[in-house]
């Protein structure tokens, strides 16, 4: 049987990871001294009582070549959906430990995003799994849906995306003296680029997330919808609420972003993630 595996940065529950035989393999992060590996020694919420109480901000590392040797050599075929190459060093890391295994029914795919895009992949992955679908066929099904994976999140400061380069100072500073917010898209390229703006108060800046995606509603792949946060489950709640009203999709996940993703992104981000035919 085909192994479906992926990177934490997929922000999957852990639980839906079990069901779904889906493997994770740790990406670390390190605040004031120690490493911690998410999802499995650190929660999002505990990690921002740390930032509260060391007032630092930390850094996050993909798993090392050696790590992925050891997490994949049980496997005699399998798939791994990494995060971004274009954002973590993971996807090299993982396609340098397949050739020094020099297994071919291992494979790894670049997703080209990140958080629940990933995911959202991975379960379309185990989806084909289930029905039989051999190694070569589930790998090109996924590249062929790659492109079709619309991730789109709004931040509720940039201090953190800033401090951890993902956006330059000037946008930084703009965004904090005018109070505008973006929505953030992941690009076709793997890449972060910002969207539309939001003016004002968070309220807007949700609304401007919605009107976006019921521009493209009558594209979505109706299966599976994310909505994603980091430790604001009011307002996903909300989201939530709205997109069942407008698409009622076969399954809406509500999920927390892990220690990774909100290491870059900070508290109060929230996203909707979904595919678009």
């Amino acid at each position: 049987m085909v192994i479906i595996t992926t990177d934490s940065t997929a922000d999957l529950p852990p639980d839906l990871a079990r069901k779904r035989g889906i493997e994770i393999i740790p990406l670390s992060v390190t605040l004031n001294g120690k490493v911690y590996r998410d999802g499995v020694d650190l929660t999002t919420n505990q990690l921002f009582a740390l930032i509260q109480q060391t007032q630092q901000l930390p850094t996050t590392a993909a798993p090392s070549v050696g790590e992925f040797v050891t997490f994949f050599t049980p496997l005699s075929e399998g798939i791994h959906l990494s995060i971004s190459s274009q954002l973590s060093a993971s996807y090299q890391n993982a396609f340098l430990a397949v050739q020094e295994l020099g297994n071919p029914q291992i494979r790894v795919l670049d997703t080209l995003n990140l958080s629940s895009g990933i995911g959202w992949l991975a379960l379309m992955a185990a989806d084909l799994r289930d029905q039989g679908c051999s190694l070569d066929e589930i790998e090109a099904e996924l590249r062929a849906w790659i492109p079709k994976v619309r991730t789109a999140f709004v931040p509720e400061t940039l201090e953190y995306l800033y401090k951890g380069g993902r956006c330059n100072a000037l946008q930084a500073l703009m965004g904090s003296m005018l109070k505008i917010l973006p929505i953030i898209h992941v690009q076709s390229d793997g890449t972060l680029g910002v969207g539309e703006k939001a003016r004002g108060k968070r309220q807007r800046a949700l609304q401007t997330l919605l009107e976006g995606f019921k521009r493209q509603l009558d594209h979505v792949d109706r299966r599976r919808i994310f909505v994603t946060h980091a430790a604001c489950p009011d307002d996903a709640q909300y989201l939530a609420n709205e997109i069942q009203r407008l698409a009622s999709p076969q399954e809406l996940i509500l999920n927390e972003a892990g220690c990774v993703i909100s290491s870059h992104c900070g508290p109060g981000t929230i996203g909707i993630i979904c595919a678009v035919n």
